[in-house]
């Protein structure tokens, strides 16, 4: 068995790649720049130069393997940037597997995603449309729609940490009533490296979230006490951060896009079901362990 992870060297994929490795299975990564993902090879990962935008290049880095996650996806860009790198480049991966004969087919999509969302922003339409292209391919398919990812120095909380230690006045874009279901990067590792080739997965979708629920102002407010902090919560109206996100959304590092203001104010982001973690038997990070391994 080897599987090839598009998208193994981010934050998530990084992790869910140890976690293959941990499991002693053979573990190819698709990269742009290998010389940048040197530290996979020394844990026994394979480094092979391809893109989901160059349609050739996959061929090479498919052949051979039993098992594909795809991970691939961008958080901002125009809409044919979403197009090109996630709609398009998805389904020249799913043709390429399909060529090669690859067993199972392993896509991240994100919690949120429905039809309905996929009219408000490019980011769920994409995901909306490879979830369509995976099950229509004729592989065994397995979907995984994570809730908001939490890591120690990756990924969103490091930003959110930062922004209650620094400032004695804490900005929530909206009332802060929404609701969402923080995983650890580690866990959502370790369910991926589960279903990859587990003969319970496949022919579904996985809502995979953290044991507590809570809302923005919830998290926000555990965060300062994770911090012995007080801090002060201002709510900014969705139309007023949507302007001023569409002001700087295309700044190098601007913390918010307008589309992720339209994500936000669609509603509560948390699983509708509790399917992964009892067929899988999941022990999961709570949201107080995961704050206090951050804020350490």
């Amino acid at each position: 068995m080897t599987v090839l992870v598009a998208g193994g060297t981010g934050f998530v994929g990084t992790a869910i790649v140890h976690a293959l490795r941990a499991r002693g299975l053979d573990v190819r990564v698709l990269a742009r720049d290998p010389g940048r993902a040197g530290s996979l090879e020394s844990i026994g990962v394979e480094l092979v130069r391809g893109d989901l935008t160059d349609a050739e290049s996959l061929a090479p880095a498919v052949e051979g393997c039993t098992h594909v996650v795809n991970l691939v996806a961008i958080i901002k860009g125009s809409p044919a940037d979403f197009e090109r790198v996630m709609t398009r480049g998805t389904a020249a991966l799913i043709d390429t597997a399909r060529r090669a004969g690859v067993i199972r087919f392993v896509q991240m999509s994100a919690l949120g995603t429905t039809e309905e969302t996929s009219t408000l922003v490019p980011y769920y339409r994409a995901k909306w449309a490879m979830e369509r292209a995976v099950e229509s391919s004729g592989l065994e398919y397995v979907l995984v729609r994570p809730s908001f990812v939490f890591g120690r120095t990756g990924g969103a909380l490091p930003t959110f940490v930062k922004q209650v230690k620094l400032s004695p006045i804490v900005t929530v874009i909206g009332p802060g009533t929404q609701r969402l279901q923080p995983i650890w990067l580690e866990d959502v590792a370790r369910f991926f490296a589960t279903i990859v080739d587990d003969a319970r997965a496949p022919g579904r979708t996985w809502e995979l979230g953290g044991p507590d629920v809570v809302t923005w102002n919830d998290l926000y407010r555990a965060i300062a006490d994770a911090l012995g902090k007080k801090r002060t919560l201002v709510h900014v109206p969705f139309s007023l951060a949507r302007t001023g996100a569409r002001l700087t959304e295309w700044v190098p590092l601007a913390p918010l896009t307008a589309d992720q203001v339209t994500m936000l104010e669609a509603g509560d982001n948390v699983c509708s079901n509790s399917d992964a973690t009892d067929t899988f038997d999941l022990e999961l990070v709570s949201l107080a362990d995961q704050l206090r391994r951050a804020t350490a």
